[in-house]
């Protein structure tokens, strides 16, 4: 064969071998003496194919017609196999589960123990323990009121096994991943966690929920079931099961509810706390309402409920609470407080996945609760707003006397700690707590807040001047603020025009167009970013002018914790009602109520220093500054006087003690109303009830009294009344019919005057604009320029 007849053998791949050749060696045309290779075309093709196949089995793949090292592990034959395996091994321990896990005997009633409820000092407040229980039979329960049960859980309840496996699945991998318990549940499964077993969020709880679900409902009928879990679920206001809540909430028998009472007990289950009419928000009523409909429209829908019956059906508003015993006074709002701070706690640890799961943890009992109320302060404070107030109030002469409703919380700002608490005129008469209600204005005690968002930015006015506490502004009543794309002429008080005056006489009269106008200076985000860090919930609250006026929601306690804050040179407080909680099968972590630095110490400091001056010589001044118990005490705050005089405030601190003091108008409806003519003893303006009255009167009988010691500020600043402005304003003018142009004479001063006599308590004060230009010490006799106020000619 020659040598193209070999070329093309190979090119046929070697299948057809080429001609053995004999060993030697031989010469072109089979002449001898030329070596020749004894190999066949077809061996050297198969030797290169293996060298390519030990390539790629290096490489992991194969070559042509191989498999690869993955393909061969992972066949489809395998993976299917494995999965099988695994589905039986997982059956195989549920089985198992199953077979192991019992019925336990029902015993929530025997678990259920008393709460014991501590002062400070260790001696006891309250104690709760008689269960608010009553079962009765599902006979005696409406049919249409157990269907608003079934309609608003569970509407398959009738026909499922008892278990929801997907809502379940979904609870499990919310749990393993610490979400919580985000999954459905029957009534079934309810029934068995409110029953047999309890709240805790664990993988091991869930499994056994499960099991003795699918086990409860082969062995027990569905009316047994559904009796069971409206007897043991937990309604607020203190109630277990329907015949409870049918007393607490509607004071009749569970066999005389109507669907709408029912449809209204059986919403309550989502969020007893939360949807409890008497103490909801207003988004809480919005949101029990919702629910209510959507366990109605069920009802229509499963065919419970005739649609027309249903279009004619009104909300049943329940009525209001009756206290328990032993809980009226003001002990009723303390226990009520704890638990409401234990229960956030619970959530915010994982220990329970809702505040229904753990108002029902803690109504459960067992737990040793000890507050941080100091018991001599709370009687001091018990017994100044008394004095001060409710003994003058009668509401058979004046029936605006009926809706004043008074509320204060005390702080010391160094810890954090509630030390005193005033809730109402008394637990059974006004279940509400009006020191942690949110739903009045806090009006003017809102301006510290704007002064100290403008020292925190170091902002500065529309023609670029920094804000500080002497700086210039245009008090006129009713000016339009500038540089706001919003337009916004907030009158001042009795539309008092002030001319050209400080930052700090605004704040010592309270003056709203200087405030208004600073506020827009800043920028009302900040403002608002400010507040919130101090510790004022502006979550959601539209960055407007009008929040200057302070005309969002806010409670004395919460007020309390933004003075605090303030007090303690800038480090977040929030006040702790808690001082320790203890039970025997859980451990709860409280939280420092002193957190982190969140304005600097100067900004703070310079708040402080410049509310001195609202009681040395502002609308706090009679009650605050003249009182003769004050002993030299250094003394800040705001008053506050909302619109149509719903709400007046006198928040105010000492170095070691910080109290809010609101006064609310409530008619008996809930209704907000003006306090105007309240006790009958106040003459001038109408019979106003301003901040620095009665609120005012409260806080400083209270604070006087309850004080160790006579403290100073320890302020790092160089601005406010507590220090000489660098301008000092002519005292030699003559007054004239502006107020603005009546500069006071009188010096700011640690120290009453020894020759003021008290406000009469007969004639409390009235907040009344005096002068409009500063309070300065003078030392030296001023000079008198054209303008003292504005030597610049820069009114803002």
């Amino acid at each position: 064969m020659g040598r193209a007849e070999e070329r093309r053998a190979r090119q046929r791949g070697g299948r057809r071998a080429a001609p053995k050749r004999s060993s030697g060696t031989t010469g072109t045309n089979g002449a001898p003496g030329a070596p020749v290779s004894t190999a066949s075309p077809a061996a050297g093709g198969r030797a290169a194919a293996r060298g390519r196949g030990a390539k790629a089995a290096k490489s992991g793949t194969a070559g042509k017609g191989g498999k690869s090292v993955i393909r061969r592990l992972f066949t489809w034959k395998k993976v299917v196999g494995s999965l099988f395996g695994l589905v039986l091994l997982v059956m195989g321990a549920f089985v198992l589960l199953y077979m192991m896990t019992p019925i336990p005997a029902g015993n929530a009633t025997a678990r259920l123990q008393s709460n014991v409820y501590k002062y400070s000092d260790g001696t006891i407040l309250a104690r709760t323990g008689e269960i608010n229980r009553e079962n009765v039979d599902l006979a005696q329960v409406p049919k249409g009121v157990q269907h608003t049960f079934v309609a608003a859980e569970n509407k398959t309840f009738y026909n499922d096994s008892g278990v929801d496996l997907k809502g379940t699945a979904r609870g499990l991998v919310n749990t393993l991943s610490g979400k919580g318990a985000q999954g459905g549940s029957t009534i079934t499964q309810q029934y068995v966690k409110n029953y047999y077993l309890n709240q805790n969020q664990t993988v091991t709880r869930k499994l056994k929920e499960l099991v003795i679900s699918l086990k409860l409902d082969r062995k027990k009928t569905k009316d047994y079931i559904l009796a069971g879990y409206i007897n043991t679920s937990y309604y607020g206001r203190g109630a277990y099961g329907i015949q409870a809540a049918s007393q607490a909430y509607y004071r009749k028998d569970a066999k005389d509810l109507t669907v709408e009472e029912g449809a209204y007990l059986a919403s309550l289950l989502q969020a007893p706390n939360q949807y409890d009419w008497a103490i909801a928000s207003d988004t809480g009523k919005k949101l029990v309402q919702a629910r209510w409909n959507y366990v109605l429209n069920n009802m229509v829908q499963m065919h419970w409920l005739d649609a027309g019956q249903r279009q004619s059906m009104k909300f049943e508003v329940p009525k209001a609470p009756k206290g328990a015993p032993g809980m009226q006074g003001q002990t009723g709002y303390l226990v009520d407080a704890a638990n409401a701070e234990l229960e956030k706690q619970l959530v915010t640890q994982g220990t329970a996945s809702s505040l229904g799961d753990a108002e029902a943890l803690v109504k459960a009992g067992g737990w040793t609760i000890t507050v941080n109320i100091d018991k001599k302060k709370q009687k001091e404070l018990e017994q100044a707003v008394k004095e001060q107030l409710t003994s003058k109030l009668d509401p058979k002469k004046r029936s605006v006397d009926g809706a004043v409703q008074p509320g204060a919380v005390s702080v010391d700002p160094k810890t954090g700690r509630v030390l005193a608490m005033y809730g109402g005129l008394d637990y059974f008469k006004h279940f509400r707590n009006n020191a942690l209600r949110r739903d009045y204005q806090p009006a003017s005690t809102f301006k510290p807040l704007i002064l100290a968002a403008a020292l925190e930015e170091q902002a500065k006015t529309q023609d670029g001047r920094a804000i500080d506490a002497n700086t210039i502004y245009d008090g006129t009543s009713g000016r339009p603020v500038k540089g706001s794309a919003i337009p916004f002429s907030p009158p001042n008080e009795d539309d008092q025009d002030y001319g050209n005056i400080t930052v700090q006489t605004a704040m010592n009269k309270s003056v709203n167009s200087v405030f208004a106008q600073m506020g827009v200076d800043v920028g009302m985000p900040e403002v608002l970013k400010v507040a919130n860090s101090l510790g004022l919930d502006t979550k959601g609250l539209p960055a407007v002018p009008a929040q200057t006026l302070g005309s969002m929601g806010a409670s004395p306690l919460e007020m309390a914790g933004v003075y605090a804050t303030l007090d303690n040179h800038g480090r977040k407080v929030t006040p702790a009602i808690i001082k320790s909680a203890e039970h025997k099968d859980r451990t709860v972590n409280l939280p420092n109520p002193v957190g982190d630095q969140v304005i600097s110490r100067t900004a703070a400091d310079t708040v402080t220093s410049v509310l001195t001056g609202v009681v040395d010589d502002g609308t706090a001044r009679t009650s605050v500054r003249e009182n003769p118990a004050r002993n030299g005490q250094q003394v800040a705050g705001k008053t506050g006087t909302s619109d149509n005089n719903k709400s007046a405030w006198f928040t105010g601190y000492t170095p070691d003690l910080v109290t809010s003091v609101g006064l609310f108008g409530e008619a008996k409806n809930g209704a907000q109303v003006g306090l105007k003519g309240a006790t009958g003893l106040i003459t001038l303006g109408g019979g106003r009830i301003n901040g620095g009255g009665y609120p005012a009167q409260i806080w400083a009988a209270y604070t006087f009294e309850a004080m160790d010691e006579v403290s100073k500020f320890d302020l790092d600043t160089t601005q406010g009344a507590a220090v000489q402005p660098s301008l000092t304003p002519s005292l030699t003018q003559s007054p004239s019919s502006t107020p603005s142009s009546t500069p006071t004479t009188q010096k700011p001063t640690s120290q009453p005057p020894t020759t003021s006599a008290p406000a009469s308590p007969s004639q409390p004060a009235t907040q009344s604009p005096t002068s409009g230009a500063p309070s300065t010490p003078v030392t030296t006799p001023p000079t008198t320029p054209d303008d003292p106020l504005n030597p610049n000619g820069q009114p803002q």
